[in-house]
């Protein structure tokens, strides 16, 4: 019901919705305040963020025309919020050798340390620990991006020793540091794209897994969306056994509503993103949870719209089942590929369930 209220006042150009949240539009790569001027964007194309530092941990750059960046909240907490954002993105980029802790944040701020982090958790899902811990992730992933090696990535991005990364490496990339590494320059990406009842279907894969599944109306958007994930690699529909690979995967998606054990994903993201997609595929095909009792699950009860966003950030659609997720109301909430092909996708599943 609240994605669906702050949808509706992104398209009216509220400005009483100012200041409580912002909204990034896929296509462009924009962020902007509810109220921004500029031409409304498509909805299944909006990401909408609590603070404009989670839009921008995502790579999204602030509007120059409404300038979002600059909006002040009267939320308290809110603002204590983004304070620790702020001071925590500004730790990694000017000090990256000096571990940031709760105990520094709470001298920052004037707030005792359990104060900050129920507030801060309260907001985003995370605590200020898990949100230092992703930056330098995502440092690291921009470090190995622009061609440093791992050892410099990982130094650069406040690491003691690539063997720090290593050892929660499945935890926090879904993958080794090399391997994602090989997501840059010199990494194989096998794709291959047909007709499905959800429109056109790219399905992609390294050697070690599926890394995208995605969806939409033509070949050129789709291959456009994989080269911004993968700007640096070798992506090409034939790369020897990798395409024919990638094509039983997408005769097997198309006659079947169920998942394969053994189909392996090659796929990264936070540690909290990993735990709501291993959630994920426990759903089994043709039933639904909501956002909440996946939060629940997760022994994080407070946690539903960080939830939310994990399913949304969700590369690899159909294996990993964001679509059968659903809002508390019994009601379809966000789907990356649009709320119509969701309800497709469930329906499809559930007719082949009562099928056997």
């Amino acid at each position: 019901m609240l994605q669906e209220t702050r949808l509706a006042q992104v398209l009216s150009r509220d400005k009483e919705a100012d200041g409580q949240f912002v909204y990034g539009v896929r296509t462009t790569g924009i962020y902007c305040r509810p109220s921004c001027a500029s031409r409304n964007p498509r909805p299944e194309n909006i990401r909408l963020f609590e603070l404009p530092e989670q839009a921008e941990a995502e790579g999204f750059r602030a509007c120059r025309r409404c300038r979002p960046d600059l909006q002040k909240t009267a939320d308290p907490k809110l603002s204590l919020t983004r304070q620790i954002c702020k001071y925590t993105a500004r730790h990694v980029a000017e000090s990256p050798d000096e571990k940031l802790s709760l105990k520094a944040l709470a001298e920052e701020t004037g707030y005792s340390e359990d104060h900050l982090s129920k507030s801060f958790k309260k907001v985003l899902g995370l605590s200020p620990v898990d949100y230092y811990d992703n930056l330098r992730v995502k440092t690291f992933k921009k470090n190995l991006q622009g061609g440093e090696s791992i050892s410099g990535a990982a130094y650069g991005a406040g690491y003691g020793s690539p063997s720090r990364l290593y050892e929660k490496a499945k935890e926090r990339l879904g993958m080794t540091p090399a391997s994602y590494a090989k997501g840059g320059k010199g990494a194989e990406i096998a794709y291959a794209t047909t007709d499905c009842f959800l429109g056109r279907m790219l399905v992609a894969g390294t050697r070690s897994g599926v890394c995208a599944v995605y969806f939409g109306a033509s070949d050129d958007d789709l291959r456009a969306e994989l080269n911004d994930e993968f700007p640096h690699a070798e992506i090409a529909p034939e790369i020897g056994e990798l395409s024919d690979w990638t094509g039983r995967i997408v005769a097997f998606l198309e006659q079947s509503a169920k998942v394969l054990p053994d189909i392996p994903l090659d796929m990264y993201g936070t540690a909290f993103q990993r735990r709501v997609w291993q959630e994920l595929l426990k759903i089994a095909p043709g039933t639904t949870k909501t956002y909440r009792e996946i939060a629940e699950d997760m022994g994080a009860p407070k946690s539903a719209r960080a939830v939310g966003r994990a399913c949304a950030t969700n590369p690899v659609s159909l294996i990993v089942p964001c679509h059968r997720v659903i809002g508390t109301d019994g009601k379809l909430h966000g789907y990356r590929w649009g709320l119509e092909r969701k309800e497709m996708l469930r329906d499809w599943e559930a007719d082949r369930r009562k099928a056997g």
